[in-house]
C-alpha cells in the first residue's frame, strides 16, 4: 500500500534525515539511496525494511543534513597531475592561452570538503531512524488499509448477496428442468409408454450433473476465509492469502456457471466474476 514516513536524528555527530515512500507492488522491491559516508550499512537497511515490509516499492532516501565544520580541501597531487597534462596538451596543439588556476580548480576531485564529524563503528543509530520513519509510513499504511477494507467488505457483501439468490434458485432450476426432461421424453415417445424407471434414472443423472450445492458450500466456506483474513486481529501479511482465496472463489464460480442452464443464475454468475476481478484488483494493493 501507498504510504509516506520520515525521521531524523543523530549518527554520530551528524544529522541524519530518512525519508520513505511505498507505493503499491507485488513483491517486495526495495531502492535505498545512501550518501557515501553511510553507504557501508546498505545491508543492514534493507534487512530493516524486509523484516518490517513484506511487498511494495519501497524507496528510502537518507540526507545528511550540511555539515558547517566541514572545509575546503585541495587535493595537490591531482591538481599537479591535472596542470601537467593540460600544459602538454597546450605545447602538443600549439595553444598558447594561459593556464588558469580555476580551470584545473574545477576538474573532478580537485576540489573536495573534508567533514570533521565522525561516524559510530556500527549502524544502530541510523536503524533507530530507520525504524522511527517506518512507524511513520505504518501509521498512514493503517489508515489506508482501514479504508481498503471497508470497500473490500462491501464488495464481499456483494458477492456473498448473488450467491445466495443463486442458492434459492437453483432447487427451482433443478425442478424445471426435470418437468422439462419428462415433457421432451413423452413428446419423443409419441405416446409409447416409457420405463419409469429408465426415466427416474436419467433425472437423477441430470441433477447430479447440474447441481451446485456443492459448490456453493464452497464458495461460502472462502468467502468467510477471505473475510476472517480481512479482519484478522494480527498484523501478519494477508495479500497472498487473499489473493488464493479469491483464486478459489473464482473457480467456484466458473463451476458453477457451466452448470448453471438458467438465465437468473448466469447473470449472478457474471456479476460475480466481475465482482471478484475488482477485488483482485485491489487486493493487490494488500500487504
Amino acid at each position: 500500500m501507498t504510504g509516506y514516513g520520515t525521521a531524523t536524528g543523530a549518527v554520530g555527530s551528524q544529522r541524519v534525515t530518512v525519508e520513505l515512500r511505498t507505493v503499491n507492488h507485488r513483491f517486495f522491491n526495495p531502492n535505498i539511496k545512501l550518501p557515501g559516508a553511510l553507504s557501508r550499512w546498505e545491508g543492514d537497511v534493507r534487512a530493516a525494511l524486509q523484516k518490517a515490509i513484506a511487498r511494495g516499492h519501497v524507496s528510502l532516501t537518507a540526507r545528511l543534513e550540511r555539515d558547517t565544520a566541514a572545509t575546503a580541501h585541495v587535493d595537490e597531487e591531482r591538481f599537479a597531475a591535472y596542470a601537467a597534462q593540460l600544459r602538454a596538451l597546450q605545447s602538443r596543439h600549439g595553444f598558447t592561452e594561459a593556464l588558469e588556476l580555476r580551470t584545473v580548480l574545477r576538474l573532478p576531485d580537485v576540489v573536495s570538503a573534508e567533514s570533521l564529524y565522525e561516524l559510530p563503528e556500527g549502524p544502530s543509530e541510523l536503524l533507530a531512524i530507520v525504524r522511527t520513519a517506518l512507524e511513520s509510513l505504518e501509521r498512514m499504511r493503517d489508515a489506508e488499509g482501514m479504508r481498503l477494507a471497508v470497500v473490500l467488505e462491501e464488495r464481499v457483501t456483494s458477492l456473498e448477496q448473488a450467491m445466495g439468490r443463486i442458492a434459492v434458485r437453483a432447487p427451482d432450476r433443478l425442478v424445471a428442468e426435470r418437468d422439462r426432461l419428462r415433457h421432451n421424453v413423452r413428446e419423443l415417445a409419441g405416446g409409447v409408454d416409457v420405463d419409469p424407471m429408465r426415466l427416474a434414472q436419467e433425472i437423477a443423472v441430470m441433477a447430479d450433473r447440474l447441481d451446485v450445492s456443492e459448490e456453493i458450500d464452497r464458495f461460502r466456506a472462502h468467502l468467510e476465509a477471505f473475510r476472517g483474513a480481512l479482519h484478522a486481529a494480527d498484523r501478519s501479511p494477508v495479500g497472498k492469502r487473499l489473493g488464493f482465496l479469491l483464486q478459489e472463489m473464482l473457480r467456484e464460480a466458473n463451476t458453477t456457471g457451466s452448470k448453471a442452464r438458467d438465465t437468473a443464475m448466469m447473470h449472478d454468475v457474471v456479476a460475480m466474476k466481475e465482482e471478484l476481478e475488482r477485488i483482485a484488483e485491489q487486493v493487490e494493493n494488500v500487504e
